[in-house]
């Protein structure tokens, strides 16, 4: 058996496992379930206006041509170390918002093609790095943290380790 035939039974047989577990502990396995839908729904409803504002801002810094305007300017510093000054805007969006990286993703795809070195970056970008805001408001919201302390600036350090990694990975390709 490969490995994709093997993942297409993977989630059918972990969630047999759970059911099979519940029953076990004689718990009600479908109300559980529901309930805990609607808790999720509740927290989906919360984080909607801040997942809301998170994505407007960024399509008005990415339409307004700010994005691109400050991916020129510290590109011309970044290129000395291998970093694409095009992928700035594709670096800071990451942080807001996943979806509007990954279509910036696929713009730079169609632009440069998807075997390119700045396509490699970009690439490894996206799945070295975290959506930093999105996943601070959603988090802290639903758990109700008004002090983050040190996160912001250490997710902002890891995001930073996951690009130069990223850099150093593609050169290596």
């Amino acid at each position: 058996m490969n490995i994709a035939t093997l993942s297409n039974y993977i989630i059918p047989i972990l969630i047999l496992i759970i059911v099979l577990y519940g029953l076990k502990k004689k718990t009600k396995v479908y109300i559980d379930f529901v309930d805990g839908a609607k808790d999720g729904f509740a927290t989906v409803i919360k984080v909607m206006p801040t997942l809301i504002g998170l994505m407007v801002a960024v399509g008005m810094l990415r339409e307004s041509g700010t994005m691109d305007f400050c991916g020129k300017q510290i590109g011309k510093v970044t290129k000395y170390i291998g970093f694409p000054g095009e992928l700035v805007p594709l670096n800071i969006v990451k942080i807001f918002s996943s979806s509007a990286a990954t279509g910036m993703l696929l713009d730079v795809y169609k632009k440069y093609g998807v075997d390119s070195y700045i396509a490699n970056v970009a690439s490894i970008i996206l799945s070295s790095t975290e959506t930093v805001f999105y996943t601070m408001s959603v988090y802290f919201m639903t758990a109700k943290v008004t002090k983050t302390r040190w996160t912001l600036p250490g997710a902002l350090f890891a995001t930073l380790a996951g690009t130069i990694a990223s850099v150093m990975v593609a050169k290596l390709m």
